[in-house]
């Protein structure tokens, strides 16, 4: 172990307030955020928050943050929640800004537009599936038919915007990257779609999966993953 590397080990430790926490909650998307700081190699401290029986994250989050929802990251005195403000948080404050392209790089308007995506169109539509999912009336709806219908159009959008593409804003890894994979995953565990359809997308995942990083932000932090002893 190098000079260096002992320094900030003993940084993150007797300095604990310069180690940015994360707060994770199980199968949420704040294993994002832990993918994030692996791919960054910025030191952090994760804390583990089990869902409850319910599948609603427990008490202890609302004495965080308000809201009581993953993620929710703190750094000094400043607690912030937002899985797309967290990333352009700690990408520009504490990473440089690397995994982010500049403003007068060619690709600069896709990484924007991917990074705002995820949340902005992809979940929002995924999330109204999933509530018309576990609502028995609403299975032969025409309104659940409308947003399958809406969804299928949206896959295929991204497949067809990934032709030729290694990642989301061209062929560099990017923090879009980060905020876009996590429709693909983990919330298949509560939303059931067929992605066979889409062989650009499974292509794409099949790159995402074999980061160093963001297997090891799944093995600490995934839809599998138990706290610490448990």
């Amino acid at each position: 172990m190098t000079f260096v590397e002992l320094a900030r080990m003993a940084d993150s430790v007797y300095n604990d307030s310069a180690v940015i926490t994360v707060y994770h909650l199980s199968s949420s998307r704040s294993e994002r955020i832990v993918w994030l700081m692996e791919e960054l190699g910025l030191d952090y401290r994760m804390e583990f928050h089990a869902r409850e029986p319910t599948g609603a994250a427990p008490p202890a989050m609302k004495a965080i943050h308000a809201l009581g929802k993953a993620p929710i990251i703190r750094d000094g005195d400043a607690v912030l929640a937002e899985s797309g403000a967290i990333v352009d948080y700690i990408v520009h404050r504490h990473g440089g800004g690397r995994l982010a392209l500049a403003p007068d790089h060619p690709d600069y308007a896709s990484y924007l537009y991917w990074l705002h995506f995820a949340e902005g169109s992809l979940m929002s539509l995924m999330l109204i599936a999933l509530v018309i999912s576990r609502i028995p009336e609403a299975k032969e709806s025409p309104v659940r038919a409308r947003v399958l219908a809406r969804m299928a159009q949206m896959l295929a959008f991204v497949d067809g915007e990934l032709a030729g593409r290694e990642y989301f804003a061209g062929g560099a890894f990017t923090a879009a990257d980060v905020m876009m994979v996590f429709p693909f995953t983990t919330m298949r565990r509560y939303l059931e779609y067929d992605l066979s359809p889409y062989a650009n997308i499974g292509a794409y995942l099949e790159r995402v999966e074999a980061r160093p990083a963001y297997r090891k932000a799944i093995e600490l932090a995934g839809p599998d993953a138990r706290a610490p002893g448990k």
